[in-house]
């Protein structure tokens, strides 16, 4: 009897330090972080939703080098192809998902350089409607980006401190990526006219 009130009395203390232990607050942080990169890729769906438009914009309004219109369309391809689970987010995975992106962002400048030439479609209502939408998704992107990474930093920093890190290790809750500024980042771009 003697034993029995012992092991119960030694799966509540048990309980109780485990209670304090930290891994609520892990779970709850590593949701935080896989809802911040949930609306990361929402943000970069509704740019790719938005190409198909401006191109066909930009069709109909310029007759100009089709490669151009080919470039954006392929990258915006590409880069819905590449997805990353949220339970693993690691430097490549995010590396390679900012990687395709990156891409779909030079086309997209390509595309907006070449307009330039094109006064008339410019002037389009049609067009204006579209680069604003594309330059406010552009601000959403870098605003959930930002989120994401302020969400990220803050996991991390619970499952390396100590006393949590040993029960991160235990629980496996392991540090996650978040975004890096891209290769060429620190350079302004040129704009010529």
């Amino acid at each position: 009897m003697k034993k029995a009130v012992l092991a119960i009395a030694g799966i509540l203390i048990l309980v109780v330090a485990m209670s304090g232990c930290g891994y609520n607050s892990m779970v709850k942080l590593d949701e935080d972080v896989k809802a911040k990169w949930n609306q990361v890729e929402t943000q970069y769906q509704r740019r790719s939703d938005l190409i198909p438009n401006l191109v066909n914009t930009v069709k109909g309004a310029a007759k100009f080098e089709q490669s151009t219109l080919t470039q954006v369309t392929e990258a915006r391809a590409k880069a819905t192809q590449v997805t990353v689970d949220p339970d693993k987010l690691t430097p490549e995975s995010i590396e390679k998902f900012q990687a395709a992106q990156g891409q779909v962002s030079q086309a997209l400048g390509r595309l907006l350089m070449v307009t330039e030439n094109y006064p008339q479609l410019k002037a389009t209502e049609q067009f204006r409607d579209v680069s604003a939408e594309l330059a406010g998704t552009e601000n959403r992107i870098a605003v959930a980006r930002k989120d994401f990474n302020e969400s990220v930093q803050v996991y991390n920093t619970k499952v390396r401190s100590f006393p949590n890190n040993l029960m991160a290790g235990l629980f496996g809750f392991s540090q996650k990526a978040g975004f890096k500024a891209e290769a060429g980042a620190e350079k302004a771009p040129k704009v010529e006219f």
